[in-house]
């Protein structure tokens, strides 16, 4: 897990400029049952074995998020659990549960006019998956995985942020390990409101709006204490784009931690509303944890510059104490 913490009381001002770069520079070193079928590597190869994904079972995943909309609709939590996987299913755990003590669950709109963009070839080392571009109601992003035997929700929707770049159905192959840093440059970027990791983003980007709010969240909810943490959620995944870069579907965890501020016993400023602290917690604790997950589809160009194409922005959980 890859993180940074920083809050209310900043560190001196070398170890901000230089801590940053130096966690670049480390990590820079460093839902149905069917539709995958295994092709062993060849004898005489020492590759691992890739894996075929048919249309007609991508077709039916895509087809079963009329039941997981039904999951959410019954506040089913078993069901949600069954048809989700990696981020949809660290949603679902908390926020099905917190539905059923009077917040409202998110719903799950019926999507069409789906564009499958569906890998070519994959290491069997990791889980098959696929990307699916839904362009009714709104153009919108989801990510199914396949994992224990069946295909699941991973990631979406994830609504589009701009156009849609023209995808090639294959992985990427030498810009993988590029693709592969994608959450550790947005961590590096959003931990380093200096700008000295030398990660950026263009102007009117959701990464450079979400960098301002971070930095002036403590001041926010002062005399309270609020610190925060950038942490990356499970893997990337990435489609070869015709200029040589890539498609990365990828997740962050953004951690909150709101205490009261000195010779205080409660909160002055909370972050979080009442009824949705009461709706996970069950109470109105001193000290709050919040998560919130944030679903991306970044493009990354052949010269390695980013750009996101599509983002979506979750209360996950909401717990009592420093986490």
């Amino acid at each position: 897990m890859v993180r940074r913490t920083f809050g209310a009381r900043l560190p001196s001002r070398v170890l901000r400029r230089l801590l940053p770069a130096v966690l670049l520079a480390i990590l820079l070193a460093g839902c149905g049952t069917e539709g995958a079928r295994q092709t062993p590597a060849d004898p005489e190869e020492t590759s691992p074995a890739t894996v075929e994904i048919a249309r007609s079972d991508a077709e039916a995943a895509f087809g079963g998020l009329g039941e997981l909309a039904a999951a959410w609709r019954d506040g089913d939590c078993a069901g949600i659990e069954r048809f989700t996987t990696w981020a949809e299913k660290t949603i679902g755990s908390r926020v099905c549960a917190a539905g059923r003590k009077d917040r409202s669950a998110p719903g799950l709109d019926a999507y069409g006019d789906p564009e499958f963009l569906i890998p070519a070839h994959e290491d069997g080392e990791d889980d098959p998956w696929f990307a699916v571009l839904a362009r009714k109601p709104t153009p919108a992003y989801f990510v199914f995985v396949r994992t224990d035997g069946a295909w699941r929700l991973g990631a979406g929707p994830i609504p589009l942020a701009g156009d849609a770049p023209e995808a090639e159905g294959e992985i990427v192959d030498a810009a993988w390990v590029g693709a592969r840093l994608v959450s550790t440059r947005h961590v590096a970027f959003l931990t380093d409101p200096a700008g000295v990791s030398g990660v950026r983003f263009v102007s009117g980007d959701p990464m450079r709006a979400l960098l301002g709010e971070l930095v002036r969240a403590p001041g926010r909810v002062r005399p309270d204490r609020l610190s925060t943490d950038v942490r990356i959620e499970g893997p990337a995944r990435a489609l070869a784009l015709p200029d040589g870069g890539a498609l990365v579907f990828h997740a962050l965890r953004l951690v909150f931690t709101q205490k009261p501020g000195p010779g205080r016993s409660s909160l002055a400023h909370r972050r979080y509303g009442a009824s949705d602290v009461r709706a996970f917690t069950g109470g109105a604790p001193k000290t709050v944890t919040g998560a919130e997950i944030v679903l991306l589809a970044t493009r990354v160009a052949g010269d390695n510059r980013m750009r996101t194409v599509g983002m979506r922005r979750v209360l996950a959980d909401i717990t009592e104490g420093s986490g």
